[in-house]
Parts: structure tokens; C-alpha cells; sequence
């Protein structure tokens, strides 16, 4: 025990006195500048209107009055087409001739828009203020016909709009783009940096004149590097989301209670990884390879009951998939802690299953497998002749 806690103090305090781990804040701190506004606004809009009528400058008020949109008037389609080439403009609107007119009759109205395709964020919000801009220009028109022949406002409303949706964001007030975006980034960071760390202090200790070190030295190294991590878990989780603004809702203790098995998980899987590759430069390589992988199927960008069914088997045995979904639960949609127990227990059981691994791997490595297997013959031959 003694070995275990002078090596704990060690390993320690040598992170504290190099604290290369501070980097990972350094580094959050630059990627939330991108998400200083939460939210897209004034996305620049172009706007051609052929029409040039009430009612087509109806529709161009409608949509520059929201504030996501910011309308710039374009005279022709080709000198708004080669803004948006140059990546001034992210859609243009096309109001067409006779809009006024075929609106008054009844007739059937396309309003062409070229949108962005490679920015699906920004097209999508653009399509979302247009859709609401058809709507309310076309209850406008249809409630002045409606009062012409003698309803009342309320009855026309009544009649234009029968049923009224209203769609609730949960979870997510105001559709904060970072809410989406970082909790599962950072799980990723911590996964990755701790794996590095678990890397290098494995084979830190390994590489002592003594040769192959105690188990109380090994573990006494690698649970040096939890205090650090759980510090970090502690500014990633509780503190940054105050600073960008979305929602935290999780007490800091759940946080705790959440991030130790899964940083346990992630020494598990450190200890498969150092096995497996034991070379400092190759394991670097490998973790670079994957972790960007490992990133989208985590289910954080793309939705993994739409992945296939190999690649959700994948997600599934990596402890960051299941840190990211319990801590969005707990921490953005204020699930009782009891509700992520099993994601606690797979991050467990993974480490558990990795940590056998590595050992098993390390073992027929180093030859003692082979050892033990010679040692179990003899016992059984010495049993068998002494009957």
C-alpha cells in the first residue's frame, strides 16, 4: 500500500509541476469562440423580384423582418449567383412575374430558391424563415377575401388555419448550436487525452532498470491521472456551459458519480491499447486515425439508430458513446440519475473487458501464458503418477 501511494504522489505532483493537461482548457477556450453567438442570425440572403408588386414586397418585408435573415436586392439571377460562388451569399429568393396576380387567383405559386447545399445548418434555418414568411403573407390574403364577403377576422382565421401547430424545443431553449456540438466533443477530448496519458505513464513505468514494475507502482501511476481528469470533467461540464449560456442542469456530485466510471472505462481501454501497440510513435498514429471516427459514431453529429447495424456494434463498445448520451440526459435534459445506471454499467463492464484483454494480450506477449500453461502440465503429470 505504501508503494502504491508514494507512486500516486509521484506521478502526481509531475503532472502538476508540467501541467501539459492545462492545453485541453487553452484549446476549449478556442473552440467555443466559434459558438460566442449561439445561434445563426443575419444570414445574408439574396433577393430577385421579378415581380415587383404589393404583394411580392409583401413577402420580401415578411422575410427581412426576421432576424435570421438579412435580404441584399439583386437586380439579376447571375450577378446574385456569383456571390454566392464567392461565398458573400448563402440562398437566393426568386420572386417570380405575376406572383400578385396568381396569388389572387388561387393559383399555384413556386418561389424558386437556390440555396447552399454544402452548408445544411444555414440552408435549413434559411428555408425554415421562408416557410414561415408563405404562410403569414398568404393568411394575410386570404383573411382580406375572407372579411370582403362578410366573416369576421375571427372567423377567417378560423377558416385559414383550422388547426394550430406549435412545436416545443426541449431540452434545448433557443436551439444553441454549442449545446449540441460540445458534450460530445469534450467526451471525445477526454477520452482521447486520457488515453494518451494512460499511454505514457504505462510505458513510462515499463521502461524503469528495474524491469517489469509491481502491480501497486502500475496502479498507483494510473490512478494518478484521475484527480487531474476529474478536474477537467468538473470545467467541461458544470463550468462551460454556464460561460456559453446553455442548459446545466445535472449537481455537480451526478457529475462526479457519471465521469469516474467512465473515466475507468477509458484506463481500461488504455491498457488494451498499450498491449496491443507498444511502440510510443504507433499508438499516437492509431489514436489520431480514430479518434475522429470514434467522434461521429458517437452519436453526436448523426443519429446512431440510423447507422448501421456493424457500426452502431462499434459505438457501442467504446466507453464515450455512452458518457455522451448520460450526460446529455442528466446534464441538458434533467433525467433522474437512476435513468443512466446501465450507461454506467456498460462503461464499467467495457473497462472491466478491456483491462482482461490487455492482460491476456500482455501475458501471451511476455510468454508468462505459456509459463503458467507448462506449470498447470507438470502439476496434472505429478498428480497422474502419484496414482
Amino acid at each position: 500500500m505504501k508503494l502504491y501511494f508514494q507512486t500516486f504522489l509521484k506521478v502526481l505532483l509531475g503532472m502538476l509541476e508540467k501541467p501539459m493537461w492545462m492545453l485541453l482548457i487553452i484549446s476549449l477556450c478556442v473552440m467555443s469562440l466559434v459558438y460566442v453567438h449561439p445561434v445563426l442570425w443575419d444570414l445574408p440572403v439574396a433577393v430577385v423580384d421579378q415581380d415587383n408588386t404589393v404583394a411580392s414586397r409583401s413577402l420580401v418585408r415578411e422575410l427581412d423582418a426576421t432576424a435570421k435573415v438579412e435580404l441584399h436586392s439583386y437586380d439579376n439571377l447571375a450577378t446574385a449567383r456569383q456571390d454566392m460562388i464567392m461565398r458573400d451569399l448563402f440562398a437566393i429568393i426568386i420572386v417570380p412575374q405575376d406572383f400578385e396576380r396568381n396569388l389572387l387567383q388561387g393559383k399555384n405559386i413556386t418561389v424558386p430558391v437556390f440555396g447552399d447545399g454544402t452548408n445544411r445548418i444555414a440552408s435549413g434555418q434559411i428555408q425554415q424563415e421562408l416557410s414561415k414568411a408563405y404562410q403569414q403573407i398568404l393568411a394575410d390574403y386570404n383573411t382580406k377575401i375572407l372579411t370582403a364577403n362578410g366573416y369576421t377576422p375571427e372567423q377567417a382565421s378560423i377558416l385559414i388555419a383550422p388547426i394550430q401547430s406549435e412545436t416545443v424545443g426541449m431540452y434545448n431553449p433557443g436551439v444553441s448550436f454549442a449545446a449540441i456540438a460540445l458534450p460530445g466533443l469534450l467526451v471525445m477530448l477526454l477520452q482521447h487525452t486520457l488515453l494518451i496519458a494512460c499511454v505514457r505513464v504505462s510505458i513510462a513505468v515499463r521502461s524503469t532498470p528495474k524491469g517489469k514494475p509491481p502491480l501497486a507502482v502500475y496502479l498507483g501511476a494510473l490512478s494518478a491521472l484521475l484527480p487531474i481528469w476529474l478536474f477537467l470533467s468538473t470545467v467541461f461540464f458544470a463550468l462551460w456551459p454556464w460561460v456559453l449560456g446553455y442548459r446545466q442542469e445535472a449537481p455537480m456530485y451526478e457529475l462526479w458519480l457519471l465521469t469516474f466510471p467512465f473515466l475507468l472505462g477509458v484506463l481500461g481501454l488504455g491498457k488494451l491499447v498499450t498491449e496491443c501497440l507498444r511502440s510510443v510513435e504507433m499508438i499516437y498514429l492509431t489514436l489520431a486515425f480514430v479518434t475522429t471516427p470514434v467522434f461521429y459514431m458517437s452519436g453526436t453529429i448523426w443519429p446512431l439508430q440510423a447507422m448501421p447495424d456493424w457500426v452502431r456494434f462499434i459505438a457501442s463498445a467504446l466507453p464515450s458513446t455512452w458518457a455522451t448520451k448520460a450526460i446529455a440526459g442528466i446534464n441538458q435534459m434533467d433525467l433522474p440519475f437512476s435513468s443512466v445506471q446501465n450507461d454506467i454499467i456498460m462503461m464499467l463492464v467495457l473497462g472491466i473487458i478491456y483491462t482482461l484483454l490487455g492482460v491476456f494480450i500482455g501475458m501471451l506477449r511476455d510468454g508468462e501464458l505459456r509459463r503458467i500453461t507448462h506449470s498447470l502440465r507438470r502439476m496434472f503429470r505429478r498428480k497422474n503418477k502419484a496414482r
